[in-house]
């Protein structure tokens, strides 16, 4: 069993974007952690041009990859392959952007998987941020990264892949000195309850709370689609918060000539808008109609 430690830089992080950086550590695993077995590090020539915007962030540019093998015919890339076996695991921070570009190149992972973003958003999620920079200063993986790379013979720079997967390789050090492989693999296959909004207007509350006081702003956002819908954890965690808050939930009616008093406001002096709005109002989200029917049937 080996961890294949990866990351990758590419031209954009659009649909047509491709790899034009590959670098990656094998490290077997030790009482302590792991210990690096390999090193790959390879510049590669895309067939897309590096956008602006990459190239400001790993700056790279057309004349460092110009004549430079395509990704899938690097040593780099075959070593991949051949490392690409159930046993092993392959660690990546935010593994579906990196897959997502490797799989282009032809490559489709039967690894196990460890997500590092992932795990960190499960095991600690009061951080302000689950960035791998963050993570490295909030960990204190700086104070041994100096010793790590002269070791590895590895140059540290921050948005350089092979710069960060050594940072990569000490956090995946750190998270295993509390949780075995199999555990983060199996964080990075659990849905994410976020417990604290980071966006919106109710940015700083905490979810649940929020269900409560505003259940309806739960089910708009749910209702977003296209490129507004929210990603599985979101989905997962308002569905979950929801659920939990059914019962002590206040419902809002959203429009009508009742707008902004609550269903049991409305319930106390004119239970019949309640029953018209209920057979009339198409608008009506699923949640509101069962409230509706609750406080009817009590």
């Amino acid at each position: 069993m080996r961890f294949v430690i990866l990351d990758t830089e590419t031209t954009g992080a659009g649909d047509a974007d491709r790899v034009c950086q590959l670098a990656y550590l094998v490290a077997d695993p030790t009482l302590v952690g792991t210990e690096v077995a390999e090193i790959h590090n390879t510049l590669c020539e895309p067939p897309v041009p590096i956008g602006y915007g990459a190239m400001a962030v790993h700056h790279i540019t057309p004349e460092m990859v110009q004549g430079k093998l395509s990704c899938e015919k690097t040593e780099a890339f075959q070593r991949l392959l051949a490392l690409n076996e159930p046993e092993n695991y392959l660690v990546i921070q935010n593994a579906p952007f990196d897959l997502a570009m490797l799989e282009k190149e032809g490559f489709v992972s039967r690894m196990r998987l460890i997500d590092t973003l992932r795990c960190l958003r499960h095991l600690y999620p009061e951080e302000e941020s689950h960035g791998l920079q963050y993570a490295r200063y909030r960990f204190g993986l700086y104070k041994s990264e100096k010793a790590e790379a002269k070791k590895a013979g590895v140059k540290i720079t921050a948005h350089d892949a092979l710069g960060d997967v050594l940072v990569l390789k000490l956090l995946l050090d750190f998270l295993l000195q509390e949780h075995t492989p199999q555990k983060l693999a199996a964080l990075t296959q659990e849905p994410i309850v976020y417990p604290v909004f980071r966006f919106g207007k109710y940015k700083g509350e905490r979810v649940a709370d929020v269900a409560r006081k505003d259940p309806g702003y739960l089910e708009w956002m749910l209702s977003k689609e296209g490129e507004e819908a929210l990603d599985e954890d979101w989905r997962h965690t308002l569905q979950k918060a929801l659920e939990e808050a059914k019962e002590e939930a206040v419902w809002i009616m959203p429009f009508g000539k009742y707008k902004g008093q609550s269903i049991e406001e409305i319930a106390s002096h004119d239970i019949g808008y309640l029953t018209w709005a209920l057979e009339k109002m198409d608008k009506l989200s699923d949640g509101m109609k069962t409230a509706i029917r609750r406080v009817l049937e009590a």
